[in-house]
């Protein structure tokens, strides 16, 4: 078996325990929500998995190793503490309810393999740019590696501000149009998608590792189209005064400056 086609093995083999083992929890705990840290984490898994898998031990390999460390590590860190004493998240409730007793072994397939899935495919960036022995970064590694900052700095620093206001009482009901939310309606997922594009660009210095720009635009499909900004915004509209207004005139996705009311 090739080096790469043993990475994609492995990372598969991986994602399979881990999602598997995450949906046994589910089931015990009667929560899916579960899944939002592992998400994270899962990546960090898979970096290291290939790591542990392939061959040669060059600056490249470490690179991506600690670009996804940082980035999976943080979200699930913040995300496991968001979520920590919260009730099931509204998403996993509606499902509970559609299928009723059926919800069991329906989650395995609609939640946890299907999020498995996606890790994988996203995850190509990281799995296929460490089967090449390529030591040196050049140019495009550099500018990968800017942009994958820029997207974890907007990411956190978007999850901080958010974390304050809803701190404030005098906040609630209202809708966050401040910081980073004053130029993007969701400055996480922006963020994910440049840390992923970021990943991907040192990645493709290796020539097989370009097959990771498949697992940036999914991510960024994703976010911007599926499970991010569109499911999300449906019930903010819904329950959140005031977030049709702040939906006119901020950007969904790519930060600038507001429109003019």
């Amino acid at each position: 078996m090739s080096p790469a086609a043993t990475a994609l093995v492995v990372s598969a083999a991986a994602i399979a325990v881990l999602m598997l083992t995450t949906w046994v929890v589910s089931l015990i705990k009667r929560d899916a929500s579960i899944i939002d840290p592992v998400w994270g984490f899962g990546f960090v898994v898979v970096a290291w998995v290939v790591r542990a898998t392939v061959s040669g031990y060059d600056l490249r390999q470490w690179v991506l190793v600690t670009m996804v460390t940082l980035w999976g590590l943080r979200l699930s860190i913040y995300l496991g503490w968001r979520n920590w004493g919260t009730p099931e998240d509204f998403r996993y409730q509606a499902m509970r309810r559609h299928w009723g007793e059926r919800f069991w072994w329906v989650s395995l397939f609609t939640v946890f393999a299907l999020q498995g899935v996606l890790m994988w495919i996203v995850s190509l960036p990281v799995q296929l740019g460490q089967v090449s022995n390529d030591p040196g970064l050049r140019i495009l590694g550099v500018i990968g590696i800017l942009v994958w900052a820029l997207g974890l700095g907007f990411e956190a620093i978007g999850d901080a501000q958010l974390v304050r206001f809803k701190a404030n009482p005098d906040n609630a009901g209202k809708v966050m149009d401040r910081g980073l939310w004053r130029y993007t309606r969701h400055p996480n997922y922006f963020g994910d998608a440049c840390v992923w594009w970021g990943i991907a660009l040192v990645a493709a210095e290796t020539g097989l590792g370009a097959i990771g720009f498949i697992g940036a635009l999914v991510m960024t499909i994703f976010l911007r189209r599926v499970s991010g900004v569109t499911l999300l915004e449906k019930s903010l509209v819904k329950k959140r005064p005031g977030y049709e207004e702040y939906v006119a005139r901020t950007s969904p996705f790519v930060p600038r400056r507001p429109r003019r009311s």
